[in-house]
């Protein structure tokens, strides 16, 4: 079944209509039924807006944790395998990501427990391995869900791959990537709403990767803002 196509004219006055009632307090939720129902948004246009609306509050919070690149030399820096990788494959692909108000940069392709490595996979490892050595940071650990298919063959690939770049680091397969994440004592690299909050230090790896080493990025992000 094809997808339904997203509505960019409706949604841009559907994220509008929900980023005001984030800023008056609404719980996040019922502010999304509420709109999605008024505008008979379909369930990826709703994904679309709950990925990318955030309240005023909330963005400047997480965009004042965020690091710049050349803060992460010598960094430890704790990376959520799967949410970075199906970003940064999405982009290769040319599927759409939207622009968030928080600044992060998101898939929206729902693809996660179906997600399994191909050719395309190795690419993006190595888009990440480039970026990280040129910015010198101390470690890299990789936190990918157990649960997903080829979780230990994949660990096991990424490991092979950072001794190759001459990185410091571990990838492991884990119960629950999100709950290490939120405890780590360094720098976190996700798009993940719940471990963004939690976590002191930010950055947006994929988000970076795509806006400085991919060539063709114009019509790849839906923005709201």
């Amino acid at each position: 079944m094809r997808p339904h196509p997203i509505r960019i004219k409706l949604l841009i006055p559907a994220s509008s209509d929900f980023r005001f009632l984030l800023e008056r307090g609404y719980p996040r939720d019922s502010a999304l039924k509420f709109v999605g129902d008024h505008y008979q948004l379909h369930q990826r246009e709703r994904d679309i807006l709950m990925r990318s609306v955030f309240s005023k509050r909330i963005s400047a919070i997480r965009k004042k944790k965020c690091l710049s690149p050349l803060e992460l030399k010598g960094k430890n820096l704790a990376i959520d395998g799967y949410n970075v990788l199906i970003t940064l494959e999405s982009a290769l692909k040319r599927k759409p990501l939207v622009l968030a108000d928080d600044g992060f940069i998101r898939d929206i392709s729902r693809v996660f427990r179906s997600f399994r490595p191909t050719e395309l996979t190795k690419k993006a490892c190595e888009l990440i391995f480039s970026f990280l050595k040129e910015l010198d940071v101390k470690t890299v650990i990789f936190y990918l869900d157990k649960p997903i298919s080829k979780s230990g063959e994949l660990s096991t690939r990424i490991n092979y791959w950072l001794s190759n770049y001459g990185l410091k680091g571990n990838a492991y397969p884990v119960a629950s990537p999100e709950r290490l994440l939120k405890e780590h004592d360094g720098v976190v690299s996700t798009a993940d709403s719940v471990v963004l909050d939690k976590a002191d230090k930010l950055f947006d790896l994929a988000g970076h990767i795509i806006r400085n080493n991919l060539k063709e990025t114009e019509g790849l992000f839906v923005v709201f803002g």
